[in-house]
C-alpha cells in the first residue's frame, strides 16, 4: 500500500516557494532531483498499461524516474546489486566498519566534502609494504566495499562511510592466502589517525584551491588565518573508525550492507502529515536507546534538509577498492578462490542468493505481480508522456 504521504507531495505544495526563495544558492542538480521526484510516477513520465494473465485486472503503471535520490525508486537496483554481491563472496571472515567525525567540522558546500572522504577511503585499510610478514603487519592484499552515508535520523548533515572488507587477501607475491587475526583486523587508533590527516589535508588543499564557501556564521572562516585556527581545533579532537566484530557469516554482513546502498535521506513511510506548512515525521534517537520519537519542520526547513545529501554529478555512493577494484575484480576473485581452496578455512558453506529467480537474476518483471489474485500482469499498451519534463541523471551508484 503507497504511503499517505510523499516528499514528492511536499515538493508540489512547497517546491516553487522553495526554489524562489533560495534562488540564489540552489543549484542545478537539487532543480533537477526535485524535478525527477515531482514527476515520479505520474502521467508526467507517461508508462504502460497492465493486465494480469488470470483474473483479466488492469491497471496503469507509470514510469519510474529511476534518480538515486527518490524514495520510491533504487529497489531493484538495491535488490540486483545485492546479488551480485553475494556471487562474489569469498567464504572467509568479514569485518564492517564505519568511519565519521566525532563533531562536526565547519559544513561547507558537500561536494567538496564528499571528495575528502572518498580520498581517505581508498587509503584506509592500507596494507603493509612488501615485506616478510610480522605480528604487527597482515602482510596481504587487501579488498574493500564502501558506501557513502551522509544523513542522520533528522536528515542532519552526518557524512560517513560503511566498510565491507574481507578479513585477509592474497600475499604480495600471489601465492597464498593470508588470514587475519581472529576477532582482529586492523588497529582502530591508527585508522582514525590517518581518517583525520587525510580528511583534513583534502579540506586545506579545497580550501586553498578556492573550491570552498562560507556563508551566514561560518562567513568568518573565509579567512585564512581563522580557517587555520578550526583546521588546527579539528586535528585536537578524537576522529572514529569503529571496526565491528565478525557477525553471523560473510552473507549477514554483505545484507547489513545492503540497507544503506541505495537509501535516502528519509522514506516516504515515515512521513506522517503535512499542514500549515509544517512537516511531522518519525525519528529513532540511539540516545535514548532507538526510542521512536516524531519531530516537526516548516516545510521549507524540511526541503533544505532533504537537498543537503544531494550528491554531485557523476559522483558515485558506492566504490570497490583493492582486489574487490572493478578493473581486475574477476581476476583476483578467481586468484582468491584458489588459494582459499588450497587450505582448510573453517568458514561457513558457500552462500545462497535469495535474491535471483531460479538461476537469472531479478528484473522488474518479477515485481508486476497482481493485488487482487496475486497472479502475473503483462503490459498490453503504451502510456505516452503527458509532458515534456526536465531531463535528470538517474545514476543508480
Amino acid at each position: 500500500m503507497a504511503p499517505a504521504l510523499e516528499v514528492a507531495d511536499i515538493f508540489r505544495r512547497h517546491g516553487e516557494a522553495f526554489r524562489q526563495a533560495h534562488a540564489g544558492h540552489l543549484g542545478g542538480v537539487e532543480r533537477r532531483i526535485m524535478g525527477a521526484i515531482t514527476a515520479c510516477r505520474t502521467a508526467a513520465l507517461g508508462g504502460h498499461v497492465e493486465q494480469c494473465d488470470d483474473c483479466g485486472t488492469t491497471r496503469i503503471a507509470y514510469n519510474s524516474c529511476r534518480n538515486r535520490h527518490c524514495p520510491k525508486c533504487q529497489g531493484l537496483a538495491r535488490v540486483q546489486w545485492l546479488a551480485e554481491r553475494q556471487a562474489e563472496l569469498l567464504p572467509v571472515r568479514t569485518f564492517m566498519l564505519s568511519s565519521h567525525c566525532r563533531r562536526r567540522s565547519a559544513r561547507s558546500r558537500s561536494r567538496t566534502r564528499l571528495p575528502s572522504m572518498r580520498s581517505y577511503c581508498e587509503q584506509q585499510p592500507r596494507p603493509s609494504p612488501p615485506s616478510p610478514p610480522t605480528p604487527r603487519h597482515l602482510g596481504a592484499k587487501l579488498g574493500m566495499t564502501m558506501v557513502l552515508h551522509t544523513w542522520g535520523q533528522t536528515l542532519q548533515h552526518h557524512p560517513h562511510v560503511h566498510c565491507v572488507v574481507p578479513g585477509g587477501g592474497p600475499s604480495f607475491d600471489g601465492t597464498r592466502w593470508v588470514a587475519c587475526r581472529t576477532g582482529f583486523f586492523l588497529p582502530v587508533r591508527v585508522l582514525s589517525r590517518l581518517f583525520r590527516r587525510l580528511f583534513l589535508r583534502e579540506l586545506e588543499n579545497a580550501f586553498g584551491a578556492g573550491r570552498l564557501r562560507f556563508f551566514g556564521k561560518l562567513g568568518n572562516l573565509a579567512k585564512p588565518q581563522a580557517f587555520a585556527r578550526r583546521l588546527g581545533d579539528l586535528r585536537r579532537l578524537n576522529w572514529v573508525v569503529y571496526a565491528k566484530p565478525p557477525f553471523g557469516g560473510p552473507e549477514q554482513v554483505l545484507a547489513y550492507l545492503g540497507r544503506y546502498t541505495h537509501r535516502v535521506a528519509i522514506a516516504n513511510s515515515r512521513l506522517l502529515s503535512l499542514a500549515n506548512s509544517k512537516v511531522r515525521f518519525t525519528w529513532k534517537d540511539y540516545r535514548a536507546g532507538g526510542k521512536t520519537k516524531v519531530m516537526t519542520l516548516d516545510a521549507d526547513e524540511f526541503i533544505r534538509r532533504f537537498l543537503l545529501h544531494t550528491l554531485p554529478d557523476n559522483f558515485h555512493r558506492i566504490r570497490h577498492y583493492g582486489f574487490l577494484a572493478n578493473g581486475a575484480r574477476s581476476d583476483c576473485l578467481a586468484l582468491c578462490h584458489r588459494l582459499l581452496d588450497t587450505r582448510d578455512t573453517g568458514a561457513a558453506s558457500e552462500p545462497t542468493d535469495n535474491h535471483t529467480r531460479g538461476d537469472r537474476p531479478c528484473t522488474a518483471a518479477d515485481f508486476a505481480i497482481c493485488p487482487d489474485c496475486g497472479g502475473t500482469m503483462r503490459r498490453i499498451a503504451t502510456v505516452p508522456r503527458s509532458c515534456n519534463p526536465q531531463p535528470f541523471s538517474c545514476d543508480t551508484s
